[in-house]
């Protein structure tokens, strides 16, 4: 009775499903001591389903296939293609973007979309592959990582800190003041971002100057406002620090 149910296509399928749990394990497990938001159970699921669904391509229809001859045009890749598409949805639930500028979870969400490749290659019986794949994200997640902040830190100029201020000067109109102002800017080595000049309803020779700047942090509110009020005719001066 054993031997009945546990005929070679059983066996070849305990296989490849229990390799596919161990190899989407390893990877599962890398991301879990990491905390990141896919872990241990995510990837052993992923893999589990791609696995199940090549092994339903290659062995679900062979009954409907023998008993209906020359019926039916069977294509074994038309799922699998199916799985790899629809597999992005999952890992784009764990792409995250802080202040629409910094994106976090784009590994987690590429090993995810591996191990639904993993599951399809262990299903229809790719083992070498599928070890050699594995050795290799492994190495790539656990090593790769400090050997980019390594490069980083060789290669990549360290940026002074700098910080961002807006400048308002409310000053009488002269010829070429705004030329005067940008020159005293540039000798600091602060960075005009924006511009805005507003006109004086009440008073048509007064004019206020609005500056959006970068500038390094060693450069201090009070030297900006000491350099600008040395300007002839300047009314007033604020600087505010922005985010």
């Amino acid at each position: 009775m054993l031997h009945i149910i546990l005929n070679s296509e059983m066996f070849t399928i305990i296989v490849r499903l229990s390799l596919i749990v161990l190899l989407s394990g390893f990877i599962g497990f890398e991301r879990e001591v990491k905390n990141h938001p896919a872990g241990l159970r995510t990837h052993i699921l992923v893999g589990v389903g791609s696995c199940l669904l090549m092994l339903l391509s290659l062995f679900g229809f062979e009954e409907f296939i023998n008993s209906h001859p020359g019926a039916t045009r069977y294509d074994p890749s038309r799922i699998p293609s199916y799985v790899i598409s629809g597999i992005g949805f999952l890992g784009a639930g764990t792409i995250l973007v802080h202040g629409g500028v910094t994106v976090k979870g784009l590994t987690t969400a590429a090993s995810i979309w591996t191990v639904a490749g993993l599951g399809l290659v262990v299903g229809v019986g790719m083992y070498f592959e599928a070890v050699l794949v594995t050795v290799i994200i492994i190495t790539t997640l656990l090593f790769l990582d400090k050997l980019e902040t390594r490069l980083e830190a060789i290669f990549k100029k360290k940026e002074e800190p700098q910080a961002n201020y807006l400048i308002s000067i409310t000053i009488n109109k002269e010829k070429d003041i705004l030329g005067t102002i940008n020159k005293l800017l540039s000798e600091k080595k602060i960075e005009v971002q924006k511009f805005n000049m507003e006109n004086n309803d009440w008073d048509p020779s007064i004019v206020k100057y609005t500056f959006k700047v970068r500038a390094h942090n060693s450069i201090s509110h009070f030297e900006i406002v000491e350099n600008l009020q040395r300007l002839t005719n300047v009314q007033k001066v604020q600087v505010e620090s922005q985010a």
